[in-house]
């Protein structure tokens, strides 16, 4: 009886749980590199909560404006629906609205190639957007260079290209200090603030992002609150609570002995 309360008193002060909410898309706009807005066609699907990228053009990014997502978790699938073309997939983190017709751009790009091709290496691999992008630099999104700074290569995956038409389920955690990407429940890619050279990733959007790919399916998207439990303190007055139900349980044995 008494590990009963003791157990109730401890769940009861811990936060409620988070579950994963569907994400509704259609408040989501484009960006296209350069001003080029309309370089992606992005059609909200029944349910609205997937997405459709049916052209194949320069770098095109879908998102939510003004939202901040750090301290949250992306979730879904992805799946090329044919197998016309073999360029990038992918998704940005950190990003705000006009950012790819910026001067002073500041975000995070996971992009997936299924060939080389040129410049490009087929794989999956996180890289920094930094700087001007308002002279419409493609080539650096192609190769990673320039304004696109290529920072790891993933796990499993940094050599190895998507598969059409497979569904791949994908897992995004962003927090001001840690970047993670899991695909089929596997982490693919972890880069920290330490990685970082300390310095904390700014806030900004999820997005999905295409670059000379099209028939992309982003869907039953879902978010959740990231959950630490290493950073959950006890509430303050919790220690005193289980000192209280412990002493009370050794007054109970003292008066049957």
């Amino acid at each position: 009886m008494m590990r009963s309360i003791i157990t109730a008193a401890f769940l009861t002060a811990l936060p409620a749980a988070a579950f994963a909410a569907p994400v509704n898309l259609t408040s989501w706009i484009e960006n296209g590199l350069g001003g080029n807005n309309g370089a992606g066609t992005w059609t909200v699907q029944s349910g609205d909560d997937s997405v459709l990228q049916s052209s194949n053009g320069q770098p095109t990014v879908f998102f939510d404006p003004g939202a901040n997502d750090q301290g949250q978790e992306l979730q879904g699938t992805i799946n090329v629906l044919g197998s016309g073309d073999d360029d990038y997939v992918g998704f940005v983190l950190g990003y705000q609205d006009g950012e790819m017709d910026s001067t002073n751009a500041d975000f995070w790009l996971i992009d997936w190639k299924q060939r080389d091709q040129g410049a490009a290496s087929v794989g999956l691999s996180l890289s920094h957007v930094t700087g001007d992008l308002t002279g419409s630099p493609a080539n650096d999104f192609w190769a990673h260079i320039g304004t696109v700074n290529e920072v790891q290569r993933a796990t499993n995956l940094g050599s190895t290209g998507w598969v059409d038409p497979q569904e791949y389920t994908f897992s995004l955690t962003f927090t001001s200090s840690l970047i993670e990407v899991k695909v089929d429940g596997v982490t693919e890619l972890s880069w920290s603030q330490a990685d970082n050279g300390g310095v904390a990733f700014t806030d900004g959007a999820f997005g999905f992002y295409n670059y000379s790919q099209n028939n992309v399916l982003y869907a039953g998207i879902t978010q959740d609150v990231v959950v630490d439990p290493s950073a959950v303190p006890l509430p303050a007055g919790l220690p005193l609570m289980l000192a209280g139900l412990g002493a009370f349980g050794w007054m109970r044995r003292r008066q049957k002995t």
